[in-house]
């Protein structure tokens, strides 16, 4: 029998410890034939995606269910300062449909951030809508005239059915967001698995915030219930990023 060690439920919580994200640069374009066969011939990843299943076969239905008990479903602490350039990983692609009805075809995360200092939310639910908001409302409040900020927010839904009522329902969540935001806003279902551990997607019933630099690298990230000095980390953490930028030239002025 697989035992899960499961941390006692007042056990404190601690600061992010690593940075989140892949190793591997992104890109929106599909693999090619040689691609796919150089990662199926590749050993180390193909036992990467074999832990990956074996570690949600053995999840049960209601385990992250059973985890907000624990902190709300937080199990880390978002860092006091940006995850260092040369330590940082990538936010990996991710597709979806965009809310914008004259938007067509896929929208990519990789075309979205490139050149940009971005704000990335993962919603799943009504509560991570919220958590998010918590996250989020005084940085975007601050930054959102800057030409090189952003808030982009990927919809989630990987279970089928759930994704496909989500769809169905997209003119009601329109109405819920703002139209400035609708060019950023979209819905997946893309399979995340493979990246969940990577990412620290945790829990999927609580919201993530990433902050994300124009080299789509992960600087910062935030889950669940934002604690105040959380959301005044990714306020100051965003101001330096985009001064940084200014600074450099990447904003051109007139």
């Amino acid at each position: 029998m697989l035992c899960l060690h499961v941390p006692h439920r007042d056990a404190p919580l601690q600061i992010l410890q690593r940075p989140l994200g892949v190793r591997e640069r992104p890109t929106s374009e599909p693999k090619t034939w040689e691609q796919t066969k150089e990662e199926l011939l590749n050993q180390e990843k193909r036992l990467e995606k074999r832990k990956a299943l074996l570690k949600e076969a053995t999840r049960g239905y209601f385990t992250d269910l059973n985890a907000t008990r624990r902190h709300g479903g937080k199990t880390w602490i978002a860092p006091r300062v940006l995850i260092r350039e040369d330590k940082a990983l990538y936010l990996p692609d991710i597709s979806g449909t965009s809310l914008d009805p004259e938007v067509k075809g896929s929208v990519h995360t990789t075309s979205l951030c490139t050149g940009r200092v971005s704000l990335v939310s993962i919603l799943s639910s009504r509560i991570s809508e919220l958590q998010s908001a918590n996250f989020t409302s005084s940085t975007y409040a601050e930054f959102s005239a800057h030409p090189r900020f952003q808030h982009v927010h990927i919809n989630l839904q990987e279970n089928l059915l759930k994704s496909l009522l989500v769809s169905l329902f997209a003119s009601g969540i329109r109405r819920s967001v703002p139209h400035e935001l609708w060019k950023t806003y979209f819905i997946s279902r893309q399979n995340m698995d493979y990246v969940r551990d990577a990412m620290g997607l945790d829990n999927r019933h609580v919201g993530y915030v990433y902050l994300v630099d124009e080299r789509c690298r992960i600087r910062w990230a935030g889950c669940a219930d934002p604690m105040p000095e959380e959301a005044e980390a990714l306020r100051v953490c965003t101001g330096v990023l985009l001064s940084r930028y200014d600074e450099a030239g990447v904003v051109k002025r007139s």
